[in-house]
């Protein structure tokens, strides 16, 4: 006999594995939601931490501004007391070359040769005038200057014949740079910036 079955089994198996696939996907998808909620709390009650830790930090930053500025303020007192200390040091160093560069001057001048007309002075420049017997006595003084610490060359600018009481004497121009001895100069302040 033949047993014949009208029953829809293949159907029956195709819907109950689907229900099956369809009851895993929502629970997958619910676990999901589930898994991404606690990430989420997790993160909100981090975030709320490190709010709460940057506000004590910023408390406490706000008690050290008084004294960063007291800090701000020192470091431009001392940058400026560095600049004027400067300036009382390079003023020193340049009125002690003008005393110096004039007594080196009047120590190479030969009274019996050379007479001087006119010196001046400038930074770092000097200008002399004067009438000597010959070319030779110039050329003598120069080497004389230039042999000094604080004059750094010597330049004949004007040479010509000058009668003075019937007798024939040599007029002459020099331009000398003067400058303190590196053994002598100040020491440099040096003004440190950093913040």
């Amino acid at each position: 006999m033949l047993k014949i079955n009208l029953l829809p089994i293949r159907q029956l198996k195709k819907r109950a594995k689907a229900k099956r696939q369809f009851f895993g996907m929502v629970l997958l998808f619910l676990l999901t939601l589930a898994l991404l909620a606690a990430v989420g709390v997790l993160q909100a009650k981090n975030i709320t931490r490190l709010e709460k830790s940057i506000a004590q930090i910023k408390k406490e930053t706000a008690t050290y501004t008084p004294t960063l500025n007291k800090i701000a303020k020192l470091k431009k007192q001392r940058i400026e007391l560095e600049r004027k200390t400067a300036i009382i040091y390079k003023l020193k160093s340049d009125s002690s070359l003008t005393v110096r560069v004039v007594d080196e001057v009047a120590n190479r001048v030969d009274n019996n040769r050379i007479w001087l007309q006119s010196l001046k002075q400038q930074r770092g420049s000097l200008s002399l005038t004067g009438v000597a017997l010959d070319n030779q006595t110039v050329a003598q003084f120069m080497d004389k200057l230039k042999a000094s610490p604080f004059i750094t060359s010597v330049t004949l600018t004007n040479s010509s014949l000058k009668i003075v009481s019937g007798r024939n004497l040599k007029a002459f121009s020099l331009r000398c740079t003067v400058a303190q001895p590196v053994s002598q100069q100040p020491k440099k302040v040096t003004v440190n910036k950093t913040t």
